[in-house]
């Protein structure tokens, strides 16, 4: 497949801007080419990419030594100038080495002879009028679609107040979202490029998990959160403009005091956890509506958290982690087996409590926000699969934290905090149906990370996951030590019976 975009009367500062987008799109294995004559500003762009990759200092130009590598926080990148090359001195170069490595820009590619890769972003420039120039590019095969979604995005923030902004990339998380910092004349802002999910293979009666436990497929979901839960008085992003068809988002900017780094930092777990328990006891006592509006579009209905979407979550342990440990595909028999002794337990928990799900309310999506007051202190992010369902769930979440530790005593701490909280606010809050509630989610939501962890590391060699199973797993055995659990209890100690520490070791 292959893509084309022309880009007419560019000055130097718009040669800028465009450089910064297109230092967005690069990843390890890319091959993006220069080419015009001399003076038309191929390294005046090269330069401006290499600095919107992160590198400080003097960019040189790599005329007489061919290649220069640069080494940034996302990839390598090697700038290639072959003006000079000789055409027997291709093969001592090394560039299927560093491409292996990284990302090549290489300016004069038709000196390169036959060696271009297929797959390539082709980018020319020529002198225009009054000191400008004209830009046209070409993606090639694999680049074709990611030139078209440049394209689109560039042309979504020419309406908006951002259209001049320079893009700095942002690390993003487990999902194919991407982040970008968005720097204005007066403002900064983030930038959410998440394009539709097509649909992956049908897993049960004919859909695929995204459906089945009714994940996100676009940025629909996000708007109409972010704007309910700003009507709830809480601190999620203010949205500045929105695509809900090609999937972009300009939203207001929180900062850097993510609540993980705070803690690696030294700051103090408890005062940020007990002010995130605060914020959920705000948000039981102001229940979702039915369907949330979005401006200028259709309102967005909230899913239902309900029995068959927990199960078939819960199930992850058993479709993933069971066959590592074992080394052997899981019986039927035996899924049945755990679906059966779930079933019982998530019925009851998916009718118990209503409220608020915004389902991965922990350390990586929470900002701390120390200019504001009371619970506006706490940011909220990621929250595009939200759910009406048990309010117990996003306490577990945060109390229960996949990605840190979170000491027991501080988590009893913080549960007595919240049920005394629930207690004071409404008659009808029972504190001990709801511990036995917070167990199972616990047992639940814990079940589904391990088998999510186990997934990532075996499918997508994603390995860095596997340092937080044998807290995971700590976690998991507190919850099935609850009395109400004694069925599961037994299940997990036969079947899951390896030490959480090799587990690790099997995937």
């Amino acid at each position: 497949m292959s893509a084309s975009w022309r880009l007419d009367v560019v000055d130097l500062e718009q040669l800028d801007i465009f450089a910064s987008r297109v230092a967005l799109s690069l990843k390890s294995g890319d091959v993006v080419t220069l080419s015009g004559p001399l003076g038309a500003g191929k390294t005046t762009f090269a330069r401006a990419l290499v600095r919107h990759l992160g590198v400080e200092g003097e960019v040189p130009s790599p005329t007489f030594a061919i290649m220069q590598r640069y080494e940034t926080q996302r990839l390598t990148l090697v700038h290639c100038d072959f003006y000079r090359l000789q055409p027997d001195e291709l093969d001592e170069l090394g560039l299927d080495d560093a491409l292996s490595e990284g990302s090549l820009l290489i300016e004069w590619p038709e000196r390169g002879g036959d060696w271009l890769p297929a797959d390539r972003l082709d980018i020319t420039l020529e002198d225009a009028e009054d000191d400008t120039r004209r830009i046209d590019l070409a993606g090639h095969g694999a680049w074709g679609p990611r030139l078209e979604r440049l394209h689109a995005l560039s042309h979504f923030l020419k309406g908006t107040s951002f259209a001049g902004a320079e893009a700095r990339y942002l690390q993003g998380d487990a999902s194919t979202r991407s982040y970008a910092r968005l720097f204005g004349a007066d403002a900064r802002a983030i930038l959410m490029n998440s394009p539709r999910q097509p649909d992956g293979p049908p897993i049960q009666d004919g859909k695929p998990y995204s459906a089945l436990v009714h994940l996100a497929e676009d940025v629909t979901p996000f708007v109409a959160v972010a704007g309910a839960l700003g009507d709830c008085g809480l601190s999620a992003p203010q949205i500045h403009a929105f695509d809900l068809d090609r999937g972009f988002i300009v939203l207001e900017d929180f900062g850097d005091l993510v609540f993980g780094s705070e803690v690696a930092r030294g700051a103090d777990q408890g005062a940020l956890w007990r002010a995130a328990v605060d914020v959920l006891v705000a948000l039981a006592d102001r229940p979702p509506p039915e369907t949330l509006p979005i401006p200028g579009h259709a309102p967005y209905r909230l899913p239902r958290f309900d029995a068959d979407a927990m199960l078939i979550e819960a199930s992850l342990i058993i479709d993933w982690l069971w066959p590592a440990l074992h080394g052997a595909e899981t019986p039927p028999t035996l899924r049945q087996e755990f679906q059966d002794l779930w079933r019982p337990h998530l019925e009851v928990a998916a009718a118990a409590d209503p409220g608020w799900v915004l389902r991965d309310y922990h350390s990586p999506n929470l900002m701390w926000l120390p200019e504001r007051t009371s619970i506006q202190k706490v940011g909220l992010l990621d929250f595009q699969d939200a759910l009406r369902g048990p309010l117990a769930y996003d306490l577990v979440s945060l109390l229960q934290d996949a990605r840190l530790d979170v000491p027991e005593a501080l988590e009893r701490d913080l549960l007595d905090r919240y049920c005394a909280a629930r207690s004071a606010q409404s008659e009808s809050f029972d504190s001990h149906d709801f511990r036995r509630l917070y167990a199972v989610l616990g047992a639940q939501r814990n079940s589904k990370i391990l088998g999510i962890f186990a997934r990532l590391a075996k499918r997508d060699g994603k390995r860095g996951y596997l340092a937080h199973i044998p807290r995971v797993a700590r976690y998991l055995e507190r919850d099935l030590a609850h009395d109400a659990l004694g069925d599961l209890r037994a299940f997990y100690a036969r079947e899951f019976h390896a030490s959480a520490d090799l587990a690790p070791l099997a995937l």
